[in-house]
């Protein structure tokens, strides 16, 4: 027994060591992540406050105060029954589907992976799309739906992309024509849907638009958000080994096929359950970990929670510019995101060369 103990001990020494962040400049000392994690939650808190306080309301954050511990008052009780849910949803979607993007990264062992590129975050949309247009009495089981349609997405990608082994090209490439085909399924289902009353829920689903949520939402979200983001923090370890060759992995002694699908299985919930309330995001799932990963290193044991703050901070940040940049109207966190992410995208195919493609 004391010999397999010491067996076992030398065994994670050696995972340790292998998937320590001690390469291309991302190690990072512990001093200098405390310092981005509460940089970067201030900078989460500041914009938490001008998220709820600015827009077509307007209100210093003493009355906001007031309003809501103190006395009465008529603007308070709209910006907690209108914008308070918003800007929570805007929070715990961001973190979900950042962190969702970090651990697909690592299933796939591809750094360009994003669960709006690949397509999961579409097949979600769509089946939340199909309960909404034709079968409306199953609303608040459309998480569930929404898994099954970011499961099948999974699936059907590794089905296509496989030969022997998955290439990391070729399963962006599948990824990106099953996105488009799920989208174009997406738009035809909303123009099926007509002018009925399900319409502006279709939009917001196929937009990516976070406004009209209800307090309804930020439960349905928090119940398999919160979980969701707690299982995937004690998945670091896992997520660490996935990205190492699965030669070196199982050498390990490492399961590598049944971690592989317990990883998938959590992002996908997170990313799923979020698109079915939020719509797709696209970019995020990308742009937030490859951020993290400069900011605090590559060991997943920081960079998941990392990732989850940010994640927030971004998409919060999104839906705050959207529709205060030219209220009264409003632009998608969406269509925001798109700006910035497609650009990204570019820069690190640029700066990868060759090497996202080995």
């Amino acid at each position: 027994m004391e010999g397999m103990s010491k067996l076992k001990e030398l065994k994670e020494k050696i995972i340790s060591l292998i998937t320590s962040p001690n390469t291309k400049g991302y190690a990072v000392n512990n001093k200098r992540k405390l310092t981005v994690f509460s940089i970067t939650l201030l900078i989460l808190l500041i914009v938490f406050f001008i998220g709820a306080t600015t827009g077509s309301i307007n209100m210093s954050i003493g009355r906001l105060f007031r309003g809501l511990f103190i006395a009465k008052d008529p603007d308070v009780a709209t910006i907690l029954d209108l914008r308070f849910p918003r800007v929570l949803i805007a929070i715990l979607a961001g973190a979900a589907i950042s962190t969702s993007g970090a651990m697909l990264q690592s299933v796939m062992k591809n750094p360009l992976t994003d669960p709006g590129i690949i397509g999961i975050s579409s097949a979600a949309s769509l089946m939340s799309i199909l309960i909404v247009t034709f079968i409306p009495q199953l609303y608040f089981s459309i998480p569930i739906f929404a898994i099954l349609g970011g499961l099948a997405a999974y699936f059907l990608i590794y089905s296509l992309a496989w030969d022997g082994g998955v290439n990391p090209v070729k399963l962006i490439l599948v990824g990106v024509a099953l996105n488009m085909t799920f989208v174009g399924f997406g738009e035809f289902f909303k123009a099926a849907a007509g002018g009925g009353a399900n319409l502006s829920q279709v939009q917001s689903i196929v937009l990516g638009n976070i406004s009209q949520k209800t307090w309804a939402d930020v439960k349905l979200m928090t119940v398999f958000v919160i979980f969701g983001l707690i299982i995937s923090y004690f998945l670091y370890k896992k997520c660490n080994i996935l990205s190492l060759e699965d030669k070196t992995a199982r050498a390990l002694g490492v399961n590598v096929d049944r971690d592989r699908f317990l990883v998938a299985l959590v992002a996908i919930i997170l990313v799923s359950v979020s698109t079915s309330v939020v719509g797709v995001i696209g970019f995020l799932g990308l742009i937030v970990p490859h951020i993290a990963k400069l900011l605090v290193g590559s060991d997943h044991k920081i960079k998941l929670p990392y990732t989850m703050v940010l994640g927030a901070l971004v998409l919060l940040l999104s839906d705050t510019i959207g529709r205060s940049l030219f209220a009264p109207y409003e632009i998608p966190a969406a269509i925001i995101m798109s700006i910035f992410g497609g650009p990204f995208f570019i820069f690190l195919l640029r700066r990868g060369g060759e090497g996202f493609g080995s």
